[in-house]
């Protein structure tokens, strides 16, 4: 079964002269897409397709390298225009062995819906086409309505490309921080090992039978890995992280209240839960209009 192509909408608040530049020329186009590192024009002769060649990086120092090629642009009569591309790449590091697809820029009053659509062979036969299926694929469709949204935002509000991405990143990378802290602190100390001083702080604010008091810190661990699995599946983190800057205060309050010895041990509830607190803070800057793939259509 044909793995089915990756098409993605958008509507920009900006005539198609301006869309149209800011996706042709490479200068500009590889701020904002997020699947190209660079993209380098290769000389032209009069009447001859555009070449070019391009680079993602990938990580520890590798990069893929391929080569493209413009091979038509067509300005209809009602202002719409659509350039067609020819791209692969000879290198094993790309699961991408050779594409075709096209841009289209249509003027819709003062607006332009801008869209793509294209398809590509891969590499490594049956294995590569069944990888490309459930992971690969709909990355490449994810990047791409990813990086049309930041070219949204970039053109309607001259929000640059460099900051959304430092956002987005940040974002994420505290969202997936604080999933670990919630998911281990639930699990290992209260559930997988029934840490003593769990237990001993749990004792010393509800004086309760040793059995109730090893039930009560389970079901606290069982409430952090919820809430840890929680900061993955809500999309509204804002409303998280506003909870943490209540939670967290309280949880330092407590473990004080119960041992104050706690504050001479390393990494105590003052020292841990004030990186949070701060940690979260950023979170809540950093997480202020953040670009999203969501805002694209991804059919037809």
């Amino acid at each position: 079964m044909k793995n089915k192509p990756v098409y993605v909408e958008i509507l920009i608040e900006d005539n198609v002269e301006r869309v149209w530049e800011a996706s042709q020329n490479p200068a500009l186009h590889e701020q904002w897409d997020l699947r190209f590192s660079s993209i380098t024009y290769l000389p032209k002769e009069e009447n001859e397709a555009q070449l070019f060649e391009y680079k993602t990086n990938i990580g520890f120092g590798m990069a893929i390298n391929g080569w493209g090629k413009s091979v038509g642009s067509l300005h209809s009569k009602d202002d719409s225009r659509t350039s067609s591309l020819h791209f692969g790449t000879d290198q094993y590091l790309s699961p991408i062995k050779e594409g075709k697809g096209y841009w289209k820029y249509v003027p819709e009053q003062s607006n332009t819906k801008f869209f793509t659509h294209y398809d590509y062979d891969v590499q490594f036969g049956t294995l590569g086409k069944l990888l490309d299926r459930i992971a690969f694929r709909p990355l490449m469709g994810w990047a791409t309505a990813l990086s049309f949204d930041v070219l949204k935002r970039w053109i309607e509000k001259g929000d640059t490309p460099s900051g959304q991405c430092i956002r987005f990143f940040t974002h994420w990378i505290i969202t997936f921080l604080f999933f670990f802290v919630w998911i281990y602190q639930g699990l290992v100390p209260k559930l997988i090992m029934m840490h003593p001083e769990e237990v001993a702080l749990t004792n010393a604010i509800l004086p309760l039978q040793p059995s109730d008091t090893h039930n009560i810190v389970a079901a606290i661990g069982v409430i952090e890995i919820i809430f840890g699995l929680i900061w993955i599946l809500y999309q509204n983190k804002t409303i998280l992280l506003r909870l943490q800057l209540v939670i967290l205060p309280l949880l330092t309050i407590s473990a004080i209240f119960a041992d104050t010895s706690v504050l001479s041990h390393p990494f105590n509830p003052i020292t841990f839960n004030l990186s949070l607190i701060v940690l979260t803070i950023i979170g809540l800057l950093a997480g202020k209009d953040i670009p999203t793939a969501r805002s694209c259509k991804r059919v037809r």
